[in-house]
């Protein structure tokens, strides 16, 4: 998992292009992890974590798209209903995280200004990281999910010289406001 996480890309524009990655073993692939899932034999947990430590983005998420296909079912579903405790949270943000990086971190932050009572650390964590790479998608993310902007719910947050230093990270504009 740590070779996935240090690794750059994401489904975007991949999957259904010509050239798109054709995953090795076709549809039973993905035949034989939706078995193991519903049986929980424990084979599951190793099915699932050697495809998402070897594959590709693009083969990862034709994994994601096929395993819908053939079970009806979301693969985070899945995950969610197969899974449990951290090792569950780790397949989750790893799914989430392949598909779309920015939409992963915005729910990140909201997560932490409104499920945890404004968790700092996440928050500092995430804007700083993300400055520099794609915090303004993530921006862009945060308000398409979640109908306020970004700056809006730091500014409601917030207060002082620590809104202040958070609203110039984030580079909110008083249109977002």
């Amino acid at each position: 998992m740590v070779t996935r996480a240090s690794a750059g890309g994401s489904c975007g524009g991949f999957v259904g292009q010509p050239g798109a990655a054709v995953l090795p073993g076709g549809p039973a692939a993905f035949q034989v992890l939706w078995e193991a899932c519903q049986q929980r034999t424990g084979e599951h947990k190793t099915l699932l974590q050697l495809m998402l430590c070897n594959k590709s983005y693009q083969q990862l998420c034709l994994v994601f798209q096929e395993f819908q296909n053939i079970s009806g079912q979301d693969i985070v579903d899945a995950i969610n209903e197969c899974y449990d405790g951290y090792f569950r949270e780790l397949l989750v943000a790893t799914v989430l995280c392949i598909r779309d990086k920015p939409a992963y971190f915005a729910y990140r932050l909201y997560s932490a200004i409104h499920d945890f009572g404004f968790h700092n650390k996440t928050v500092i964590r995430i804007l700083i990281a993300r400055s520099e790479i794609d915090l303004m998608t993530i921006r862009k993310r945060y308000k398409e999910r979640y109908g306020k902007s970004l700056f809006h719910d730091i500014k409601n947050f917030a207060s002082g010289h620590y809104e202040k230093a958070l609203l110039a990270i984030c580079a909110g504009d008083a249109d977002d406001y």
